[in-house]
């Protein structure tokens, strides 16, 4: 049977929507690996972009070739069978720990924005990604493709708000905080923000790159997929940057801005993000549940709603706290996997 012709947008939409969630959309991961860096933030933003789209191409191809249903079959080709097995195990439990994070997100949203206690937003969106997951992996291409485009007019809006009203230009030049980043060196940020977005994204890039016949589409989704990341995330720089020292007092950095200049454009963000941290959480929960059990199985959605369940007890230990300890760990992780990729592509010849 001849594979489904998806549309160089739905691939670079769904690489997109994999990575960004509640720690892009919401400002949290960008201050944390490169507001507090000031203007050099700018720099890590580049090189992580070039590793978006080199090693997201590579994963969509390698995907392709093999076939994959999930980041197994493309793990195990590029790392080996030892190299392959822990950066699979190391894969597995990030997954996971990413989705627990996308259900305190909603919860931080949930109270800093409607003054709601943080379960209930934790419980919606646990319940909605577990439904989502359950209609496979077409459900999840078609849920995350949908909303991509509203979260970068989103950011768009709210980040030239902020740079038009911003006083005085020199100020991004004079914010330094490095001490308070998750990573202290600011060409290391762009790095392990890169490989810790792809540790989580290869779990959809790779059974993405098997829903399409033509390479050319996979290269020219990567590039796209790799420029809007890049350009969401510096218009998102600029709006904290503008706003330093104050955005770094909360959570959700973006309601705090889109709030200075309009209630009713900080109520339109907070959907807005909300649907952005489900694109990552049913990304992140399909991954986790189609690497455990075939995906056809009745064990599929058993799994599904068990890991709903446990996820959702773990996401009170807090959103902030998440981002700032278990995704840099995560980054040095997806550094490994990253350096895997790379040995199957050189020695292995597998693209």
């Amino acid at each position: 049977m001849s594979k489904k012709e998806l549309s160089v947008f739905s691939i670079a939409a769904t690489y997109i929507g994999t990575v960004v969630g509640a720690g892009f959309a919401s400002g949290q991961e960008v201050l944390q690996f490169f507001g507090f860096h000031g203007i050099r933030g700018f720099i890590g933003l580049f090189v992580a972009a070039f590793i978006f789209i080199l090693y997201g191409y590579f994963i969509l191809l390698l995907g392709n070739r093999l076939n994959a249903v999930s980041h197994y079959e493309v793990i195990m080709k590029a790392g080996g069978p030892v190299f392959g097995k822990i950066i699979d195990y190391v894969i597995i439990f990030f997954l996971f720990g990413a989705f627990t994070a996308m259900l305190a997100g909603t919860g931080a949203i949930f109270k800093e924005q409607f003054g709601l206690p943080t379960q209930i937003g934790s419980v919606m969106m646990a319940v909605i990604s577990v439904m989502t997951v359950l209609t496979g992996i077409a459900g999840v291409i078609s849920a995350i493709s949908f909303v991509v485009p509203i979260l970068l007019i989103g950011v768009f809006v709210v980040s030239v708000l902020a740079i038009f009203y911003m006083p005085d230009i020199a100020v991004i030049g004079r914010i330094s905080m490095p001490f308070d980043a998750a990573v202290k060196n600011f060409f290391m940020s762009g790095i392990i923000y890169a490989s810790y977005n792809l540790l989580m994204s290869v779990a959809i890039l790779a059974p993405l790159g098997n829903e399409t016949s033509k390479k050319s589409k996979l290269k020219m989704g990567a590039l796209f997929g790799g420029i809007g990341l890049w350009l969401g995330a510096t218009m998102i720089l600029i709006a904290i940057l503008t706003n330093m020292p104050k955005a770094a007092q909360y959570q959700i950095p973006m309601l705090y801005i889109a709030g200075k200049y309009s209630e009713t454009l900080k109520l339109i963000y907070s959907f807005i993000l909300i649907a952005e941290i489900y694109t990552t959480a049913v990304g992140n929960l399909y991954g986790f549940v189609a690497r455990l059990t075939d995906t056809k199985s009745i064990k599929y959605k058993i799994y599904t709603i068990v890991t709903g369940g446990i996820a959702l007890i773990l996401s009170n230990f807090g959103f902030s706290k998440l981002v700032h300890y278990m995704y840099p760990v995560a980054g040095y992780a997806g550094i490994v996997m990253l350096i895997g990729l790379t040995y199957g592509v050189i020695k292995k010849k597998t693209i």
